[in-house]
């Protein structure tokens, strides 16, 4: 089978059949490049997400990241980066050996292919040439044959006239001869061309087209197994990888596996672990007869000194358990946002924009931890304001809950004892570096360390005496938590003798559930008013009566402590108008209640309500 006998006659298919092979090549070459671009930015992608869902350095988020399951997902996300990586490998394999070997053998594909195609139009225009010449000759002995023949015509003509004189016959007979040697010089040259013609037919269907032709078969041929083998490569390329993608897949796989459940749940008892005992039974109290009221060790005291019965944390007053009660006012009072309300959506239509921004969310501290800081704390209480806000932190960590104290107590003394030793080794080094300058005083001066070395020396004993007042303070909160009832229950009275000081010192901060600051006049009315104030939040079974309605014209997401979620066109009650800060609190039912943006509702108010401001 070849091309050169098969195909003698069709060059010019053959022509544009090869050039259709370097086509389907560059394509083939295309398709590999697009594929690398692909790789390439899907592992950018794949980096970029990863890089994403990391912890931030030095953030809360990190602290959360202890967790078992935590560490697995931080481990998917480095294998994910890894993952990431065997794709840039694959593109960068590719491009270096398909698409760089590929565009060089193209190019030299090229140029062997316009090599054979010049040689073989060369054999085609050597071959016309020979043809022509053998036309021209054949035509030429043609013309030359007729012309003898009319010349012979001619003598014999003149000749059989006897009219014509015998040198017009020798003439024409001496005519007639030179055109028949013509004739026969014509025919010889004729045989000639057409002999060397035949030869050269032969050459060129026999010899040089089928050379030229097996070799543009040959480089047909090759191209077509390059291809074939740069597909294999292809492939081969995506399989280099598949162990390591494995093993990719295995390092999740065994992330997954090391979660463990119960470590995770002893971590969240270590991180929120209070320390606090849970409250003990309230006392019967007996109002048949003339007797001094007593109170249980863990109830809450009241400052007032009347007939009313103790609230005590975790216990019932009136049959409700007043610290977690929605619509209870000490509760919108210490989680109201206070913070700008959002801006309405840009567009009616809620589904453009749900919820519209967030107004930013506040640190604070769970409401359970307050009420803990507020029944078992020093007189260090920095009232409602301070409470609330989230005031600057103890030195001591007197704010927390004993069992959290002692772990920041802990943290801080591990932290000083590494700075001591730290400051130690420094010592030490000068040490030995001066002893170096006294044993060769040409290396230095001994002296010029002195200063050094006493502000080391320095900082240890500051260090030290850091050390020495936090481990007194750890060593106090440990002595405590083991045997601590009895002073737990001597502390567990909000307002008793040693608190009170400090109630007096900080009422007139008091923040009111409006978002307003009340200020007293003396210290004794402060006492007083906050000690009523507490007794008749806790003891007002009866909601806040509704002064109006409201029609809900967004759709709001109250993500925030004190807000409540609204669906756009709800209708709902108005119990407190907005005072200047953005916020309307609202009522949906008697447990649900809290306040949305006022930009978000409609108020209808009742102008007979009481509370309700008067529009004129």
């Amino acid at each position: 089978m070849s091309w050169g006998t098969e195909l003698w006659d069709q060059f010019d298919n053959l022509e544009k059949h090869t050039q259709w092979g370097i086509d389907i090549l560059e394509k083939y070459i295309k398709f590999v490049k697009e594929r690398t671009e692909i790789e390439l930015s899907y592992a950018k992608q794949l980096r970029n997400l990863s890089k994403k869902y990391q912890p931030k350095k030095n953030s809360k988020e990190e602290e959360e990241y202890k967790y078992t399951s935590c560490k697995a997902f931080i481990s998917t996300l480095n294998e994910m980066n890894d993952y990431a990586g065997q794709h840039e490998v694959i593109s960068e394999n590719m491009a270096s050996q398909i698409i760089v070997d590929l565009a060089r053998y193209v190019q030299e594909l090229k140029q062997e292919r316009k090599s054979n195609f010049h040689d073989g139009r060369k054999a085609q225009q050597h071959i016309e040439t020979c043809w022509k010449q053998l036309e021209s000759s054949k035509r030429r002995f043609e013309r030359d044959c007729k012309e003898a023949d009319r010349a012979q015509q001619y003598f014999e003509k003149m000749d059989a006239d006897i009219n014509v004189t015998k040198a017009d016959v020798e003439k024409a007979r001496q005519q007639a001869q030179i055109r028949h040697q013509m004739a026969e010089d014509s025919k010889a040259d004729y045989s000639s061309i057409l002999q060397k013609f035949n030869h050269e037919q032969h050459e060129y269907y026999h010899t040089h087209i089928p050379n030229i032709f097996q070799k543009i078969q040959e480089m047909e041929e090759r191209r077509i197994v390059r291809i074939g083998d740069s597909m294999k490569t292809y492939a081969e390329v995506d399989r280099q990888v598949i162990p390591i993608i494995g093993k990719c897949l295995d390092g999740i796989v065994k992330a997954a596996e090391s979660i463990d459940q119960k470590n995770d749940s002893q971590l969240v008892i270590e991180a929120y672990k209070s320390g606090f005992e849970p409250p003990g039974d309230i006392e019967f109290e007996d109002y048949t007869q003339p007797m001094k009221r007593t109170v249980s060790d863990n109830s809450l005291s009241n400052s007032r000194g009347e007939g009313k019965p103790d609230l005590k944390f975790g216990g019932k007053s009136k049959g409700k358990l007043w610290p977690f009660i929605k619509k209870n006012k000490l509760m919108s009072l210490l989680t109201s946002p206070h913070q700008p309300p959002p801006p309405p959506p840009a567009s009616a239509s809620p589904s453009a924009v749900p919820n519209g921004p967030q107004s930013p969310k506040q640190q604070k501290e769970p409401l359970s931890h307050r009420f803990n800081e507020f029944m078992t704390s020093k007189p260090k209480i920095h009232c409602f304001r301070s409470l609330k806000r989230g005031g600057a932190t103890p030195e001591d960590f007197s704010n927390l809950p004993p069992e959290q104290r002692r772990k920041k107590l802990q943290q801080k003394v591990d932290e000083l004892n590494k700075e001591i030793q730290k400051e130690m080794d420094q010592r030490d080094a000068i040490t030995k570096m001066k002893d170096v300058y006294l044993k060769n005083p040409q290396m230095g001066d001994p002296a010029s360390l002195d200063h050094k070395l006493a502000e080391v020396s320095q900082n240890i004993e500051k260090l030290r005496l850091e050390t020495q007042k936090f481990e007194a303070w750890l060593a106090e909160v440990e002595g405590r938590l083991p045997a601590r009832s009895e002073q737990m229950r001597r502390q567990s009275g909000l307002y008793d003798s040693q608190n009170t000081p400090t109630v007096n010192n900080c009422a007139q901060d008091r923040e009111s559930p409006d978002g307003s600051y009340t200020e007293e006049q003396s210290q004794e009315s402060e006492v007083k008013v906050l000690a009523t104030d507490f007794d008749d939040e806790f003891d007002d079974e009866e909601p806040l009566p509704a002064i109006g309605t409201c029609k809900a014209l967004y759709t709001f997401e109250g993500q925030n402590e004190g807000t409540i979620s609204v669906v756009e066109g709800e209708t709902l009650y108005v119990i407190e108008e907005d005072k200047g800060d953005g916020w309307t609190r609202i009522r949906r039912n008697e447990d649900e209640e809290g306040y949305v943006p006022t930009s978000y509702v409609e108020v209808y108010l009742d102008k007979n309500a009481k509370g309700a401001k008067t529009y004129i």
